[in-house]
């Protein structure tokens, strides 16, 4: 049986206007739409306010960040990025640590991003891929000692005794 498609607005379009006839009661509407019966109710006068626009899927987005790191930060983060154009985040956090500004390292590189002072050459390229064999022995390796790397570790062990 193959799995029913649907509508998300259209099936918020049928809803609003059933609850608006009052054909059913709300709590038998939402059971036959498969949602709860507060969310009916938010659909139900969101349309009354609104009409159909007032029903539509609206942005997610938070409206505020009270975490948001502070403008004079980010334009401080930035002054010694101007100072240090070399330098990273990790540098430039132990520069702020300095001056009592604790901010994570990961912070200071998104304030970096979102300002588009980081050029894709800054960038470091992905390490390489391991070597990683599919089947055991198909890869062998071996370290080489120095005959006189080997000489100084035997004097050292005989000291040691």
């Amino acid at each position: 049986m193959p799995w029913k498609t649907m509508d998300v607005q259209e099936q918020k379009v049928k809803f609003v206007v059933a609850a608006s006839r009052r054909e059913k009661s709300l709590t038998a509407l939402c059971q036959e739409f498969g949602i709860s019966r507060p969310t009916g109710l938010l659909w139900r006068k969101r349309y009354e306010a609104k009409g159909v626009a007032g029903i539509a899927e609206g942005s997610r987005r938070p409206r505020r960040s009270p975490e948001q790191t502070k403008a004079e930060l980010e334009r401080r983060v930035l002054e010694l990025r101007g100072r240090y154009p070399d330098w990273g985040a990790r540098k430039l956090r132990v520069l702020l640590a300095r001056e009592q500004v604790e901010l994570t390292r990961s912070t200071i590189h998104r304030i970096l991003l979102r300002h588009n002072v980081l050029r894709e050459h800054d960038r470091h390229p992905r390490a390489m891929k391991r070597f990683e064999r599919g089947a055991p022995n198909e890869l062998w390796q071996m370290d080489f000692k120095s005959p006189l790397r080997l000489e100084y570790e035997r004097r050292s062990a005989l000291r040691t005794r």
